[in-house]
């Protein structure tokens, strides 16, 4: 059998992807050009690692073989097999992530995976006697074994090097030295971890087979990664892309454009996924339904794959969804950002902006004036670590249930990084910028309590089995200007901070400031409020309640009003804060013109000069969708319409919910250390008075009675009020 998502043209040639391309043309040669200033700006910027690094990488691999294979045969005489059968005894190392793929940088860890015989058992063997010969080995630091992980790992430092090392155990005896793992042979009687762990090198390898130029892929992959890190979008556990997500987008563009170099293939990256309609999703290759009987991801089957925002599917079976974490907030965020990127290298292709302009890092502090801080502690190193891997892997849940209680308006966006507080031991915290969903009607005087949701999230996290004396987690509203020093470089916070730092004059007069940009346009200082809501206006405004917070449901597409408004709004997080601000601090990530999932209009899609102008000319060839292209408003037209045909298709029942069940997608990495939701829980440090409390999700016991939250709608400006219906 071939590999899925290969079949042949007309004229011979091997056609990858479940598409036809997007277009043939090649590179002008001003794209040669402008690829080589890419690929020094890669350079430039320390993407790649030294010769001397790359050396040190493929020795400690070397060793790490040796290690297992001598591993495999001590288990195999210890279990009484005799001496022809140890030395027939074999284990092997493979690569995955992003070694594997060769777009790793100076300092990454490799990604690596053991795979063993039938006897080599996962618990006693691999967890016992492989993690006892390397900490006798005096190379080897800071063992970490997570044996209880959804995929087992081992993590540790060889000579300097990171490494993760997960374990497969086949039904197999003896592991040939040329074992083929892409078959799907191998899967046969394979325990559930041991899938799992396997399914990172079967991913990676199949992504490989599915580019049509390995090099050309693997230097556009950097590029976006690069791109993706220093826009902030870039870490699967906080709703963003992760390494894989980013391959396998990258692999569906070099598909749609085989011919283009990667300096081409980063605009038409967002030139696409500007216009792509989620939750279409993005393959590689038809999925495949198996003889193994595992189950893929399949939304007119499995009801929990109706809820994923934004699919993108791993090409080896079973083909899986790579991006359940995506949230609704996090969606608007990436996509404003593909939106961005899309603006920028219009305007490159016309000579008004440069690389330094896409990858401008993003201004988070600057660009919102409310956030949500998380601040972890623990006793010791080890509790750290564990509370810390615990937490940060419910901090998506958090995001879920704002959402959700707030039907939506209130969207969050997770900072993707950590800070730590030098000045106290084993601590870190996380940031969460709050602000309004654009799109939805404006009230005046709304008021977001989410005091109950905050405090349903610390009970879920207290929940956590393994849970020791100081493991604590506390969860406050600051404002921008309260933020503290600890988090800007060299604990000294920027004097005078511009409005539109993070973004050049250029790029904000081309309008490409960000996709959260117009959060950074006016960002005035507001009062924190401190003290009781007040109770009367809270009753004056009940009978407003159920209507006006119907109109304000999460996934309402409305398009936002024609000019800024400015009608005073509160958040609260406690009994004793509440803040308000006006609309300039919960305005949405961007001035997106719309929320509806359609195509934009061609005035937003780039000109594409450099394809349109190589495309008519010489013997390249083009599709012929776009061959009979002979102006630019025509060839906008018409990339849209073959952008569309390059969906993987419509997906009828993948509909948006007004409605996301929180625990949908359970981060099972932990799912083994949660307490029954009635057991017993740690004081919080958040008191919530009586306020108006959100449902609680899952059916779960309420700690509050179950009440709609609290949006209050007050109006107290007719005249703003005229203003916005004129």
């Amino acid at each position: 059998m071939g590999t899925p998502g290969l079949s042949n043209r007309n004229n011979g040639q091997q056609r990858l992807g479940i598409t036809e391309p997007i277009s043939l043309a090649g590179p002008t040669e001003c794209d040669v050009i402008k690829n080589r200033e890419l690929e020094k700006y890669l350079q430039g910027a320390g993407l790649y690692e030294s010769q001397e690094e790359a050396v040190c990488r493929e020795e400690v691999l070397g060793r790490l073989d040796q290690i297992v294979k001598i591993w495999v045969k001590s288990i195999s005489r210890e279990k009484g097999f005799n001496e022809q059968l140890v030395q027939e005894a074999n284990a092997k190392i493979f690569t995955f992530g992003s070694y594997r793929l060769g777009v790793h940088g100076p300092g990454a860890d490799i990604d690596t995976l053991c795979v063993g015989p039938r006897h080599a058992t996962r618990d006693e063997d691999f967890f016992g006697e492989l993690c006892k010969m390397l900490s006798e080995m005096q190379e080897v630091t800071e063992l970490h074994p997570v044996p209880d992980a959804h995929v087992p790992v081992i993590g540790f430092k060889f000579n300097g090097v990171s490494v993760d090392l997960l374990y497969a155990r086949l039904s197999l005896w003896v592991i040939p030295e040329d074992l083929d793992i892409s078959q799907e042979s191998i899967l046969q009687n394979a325990d559930e971890q041991t899938v799992r762990s396997l399914n990172g090198c079967r991913v990676t390898d199949q992504v490989m087979r599915l580019v049509p130029n390995i090099q050309t892929f693997r230097t556009t992959l950097r590029c976006m990664k690069f791109w993706a890190k220093r826009r902030g979008v870039y870490k699967n556990v906080a709703g963003f892309l992760g390494g894989i997500n980013l391959a396998l987008l990258v692999a569906r563009i070099c598909q749609l454009y085989p011919n283009a170099l990667p300096n081409m293939l980063v605009s038409r990256f967002f030139r696409v996924y500007t216009q792509w309609r989620w939750p279409n999703p993005v393959m590689l290759c038809p999925i495949e339904e198996g003889s193994l009987g595992l189950p893929v991801w399949d939304p007119r089957r499995n009801p929990k794959d109706r809820f994923h925002l934004m699919p993108i599917i791993t090409p080896a079976y079973p083909c899986m969804n790579s991006t359940y974490n995506v949230t609704s907030s996090t969606l608007h965020v990436m996509s404003e950002e593909f939106r961005r990127g899309s603006e920028i290298c219009e305007a490159m292709e016309a000579g008004n902006a440069d690389w330094d302009t896409l990858f401008e890092p993003y201004p988070f502090f600057e660009a919102y004036k409310n956030f949500l801080q998380i601040d972890i502690t623990a006793e010791n190193a080890d509790d750290f670590r564990q509370w810390k891997g615990w937490v940060e892997s419910r901090l998506r849940q958090l995001t879920l249930k704002i959402e959700r209680h707030t039907y939506g308006v209130l969207q969050c966006h997770p900072y993707p990084g950590e800070f730590s507080d030098k000045s106290r031991s084993f601590h870190c915290c996380y940031f969460m910028g709050l602000q309004r969903k654009q799109g939805v009607p404006v009230n005046e005087g709304e008021q977001f309590d989410i005091r109950v949701t905050v405090e349903e999230f610390k009970h879920t996290v207290n929940t956590y089995t393994l849970w020791k004396p100081g493991m604590d987690m506390h969860v406050s509203h600051v404002k921008r200007r309260n933020i503290p020093n600890f988090i800007f470089p060299g604990g000294v916070r920027p004097s005078c901070p511009s409005k539109v730092t993070g973004d050049n004059k250029r790029s904000s007069k081309l309008r490409v400031s960000s996709s959260h940009g117009q959060a950074e346009k006016s960002l005035e200082d507001k009062a924190v409020v401190f003290g009781e809501v007040d109770e009367r206006k809270r009753k004056r405004s009940e009978d407003n309640v159920d209507n006006n917070s119907r109109n304000s449901k999460a996934f309402v597409r409305v398009p936002p009003p024609s000019r800024e408004v400015h009608e005073d709004r509160t958040i609260s997080t406690s009994s004793s804060c509440s803040m308000k601000f006006e609309d300039s601090e919960v305005n949405s990530m961007g001035g997106q013109k719309s929320e509806k999932p359609c195509l934009i209009s061609s005035g937003h899609i780039p000109s594409g000069n450099s394809e349109t102008n190589g495309s008519v000319t010489g013997n390249q060839q083009m599709n012929p969708i776009l061959a009979a292209v002979t102006d630019t408003s025509n060839s906008k037209e018409e990339e849209k319409l073959a952008i569309e045909k390059s969906m993987s298709g419509r997906n009828d029942v993948h509909q948006a919910f007004v409605e996301e069940v929180d625990e949908l997608e359970d981060d099972i990495e932990y799912r083994n250390h949660v307490k029954d939701y009635d057991g017993n829980m740690k004081s919080s440090n958040l008191y919530f008075s009586n306020s108006k409390a959100a449902p609680l999700l899952s059916g779960t016991p309420a700690l509050i009675p179950q009440q709609k939250p609290l949006i209050r709608l007050i109006f107290t400006s007719l005249g703003k009020a005229a203003n916005i219906s004129s």
